[in-house]
């Protein structure tokens, strides 16, 4: 929130550490034993990822997933079963339908910006302010973010209130000095020895605090961490999402980073992060485990139902689009189209798949493969 009231209450109001980032010095005593566990516990997630024949299976509604949880963190709602109606219709770079809740879109344009981050990388860019500011700008080109300076850094100062918006709980970086703790924050990326899991710690937390956007800076730094990961190679892919431990410890996550700025307790904070690291990891290894169990499970069933040597290309489609058109799955599956009709006549018949919508005019039928679903809903 921005702008300055007399209804405002600064009682409890946390100030930006000015003059101190980066910290002098860290606990590593304390330190030493989360941060074994966390990096062994990403190890593990990533080992997974690169025994998968095909990764995409369970990257998919990871990706899913950060996007919604990311986003309603802001306070944009969606669900995942909208997010993905919206995919089985719309290709990634298309234009946005009016009749699609604009919180769908935002949450999509997460998606979207993380995405182009990546490939942005892949092509040579560095992790980069230049990089930051266009994610920023595709994340709030529409719906309500598209009003407040998509990829301008704030002119005026803005705050962290509680959940009435009357009690302020941290005050940002002022925009007088904004650039200058820019200027600090990505000189302490290129430059710092400390171990790559406590400097995307650490860069998480200066991110927030500088909060450099007028709006869109808690998911901006949620991307941070995960091209930090990758562009370190604490990951191999750039696919480790944190934001589901986030928000399940919102208030948790919230204090300690405000006792950064309060007390200079950067090792606290640090502590925290790898916790999330853990965590979240272990999560993932589980959703991917029972995706994995259900993948073996399905593939029997599908050869057993489909009776091709395309049985395959049907699961993984299946798999990696929980929720489709069936032309889609006709053009894009990789299945001959007269044996990828038949197989979702008798994907169906199995129930196997179910419909969520009914063929309408030149639209085709809208398919759910809902023993996926279960798994990721969020």
């Amino acid at each position: 929130m921005s702008g300055l009231t007399t209804e405002l209450n600064f009682e409890k109001a946390v100030n930006y550490h000015y003059d101190g980032f980066p910290p002098s010095a860290l606990n590593y005593s304390k330190l030493v034993p989360q941060l074994v566990k966390a990096t062994d516990a990403v190890a593990r997630y990533d080992q997974m990822l690169k025994n998968m024949h095909n990764s995409e299976i369970l990257l998919a509604p990871l990706r899913n997933q950060e996007a919604v949880i990311s986003s309603r963190m802001e306070g944009t709602v969606s669900t995942m079963d909208e997010i993905l109606k919206y995919e089985a219709d719309h290709e990634e770079n298309s234009g946005e339908e009016a009749n699609v809740r604009s919180e769908v879109i935002e949450t999509i344009l997460y998606q979207r910006a993380l995405k182009a981050a990546q490939r942005a990388m892949e092509s040579g860019q560095p992790l980069s302010p230049f990089l930051i500011r266009a994610a920023h700008q595709r994340l709030l080109s529409y719906g309500r973010g598209a009003s407040k300076s998509p990829g301008e850094y704030k002119t005026e100062q803005n705050y962290l209130a509680d959940k009435t918006r009357k009690n302020i709980l941290f005050v940002p970086i002022s925009p007088e000095r904004l650039q200058e703790g820019m200027d600090r924050l990505f000189s302490y990326i290129e430059q710092s020895e400390d171990t790559p899991l406590i400097k995307a710690a650490i860069s998480h937390i200066e991110f927030e605090a500088l909060h450099p956007f007028k709006d869109g800076n808690g998911r901006i730094g949620r991307m941070i961490i995960t091209l930090l990961l990758w562009s370190s190679k604490v990951i191999s892919a750039p696919h480790f999402y944190v934001s589901g431990y986030l928000e399940e410890n919102k208030d948790l996550y919230i204090d300690t980073m405000r006792t950064v700025s309060e007390k200079g307790d950067w090792t606290a904070w640090c502590i925290f992060f790898l916790e999330a690291i853990e965590q979240q990891a272990n999560r993932n290894l589980q959703i991917a485990e029972n995706i994995g169990i259900l993948y073996e499970s399905m593939k029997q069933q599908f050869s057993d139902a489909l009776a091709s040597k395309f049985s395959v290309n049907a699961l993984d489609f299946v798999f990696t689009n929980p929720v489709f058109r069936n032309n889609k799955f006709t053009n894009s599956s990789g299945i001959p189209s007269s044996t990828a009709a038949r197989f979702a006549r008798v994907l169906l018949e199995r129930k196997l798949i179910t419909t969520i919508e009914e063929p309408s005019g030149r639209r085709a039928a809208m398919h759910a493969f809902e023993p996926l679903l279960e798994l990721v809903r969020v």
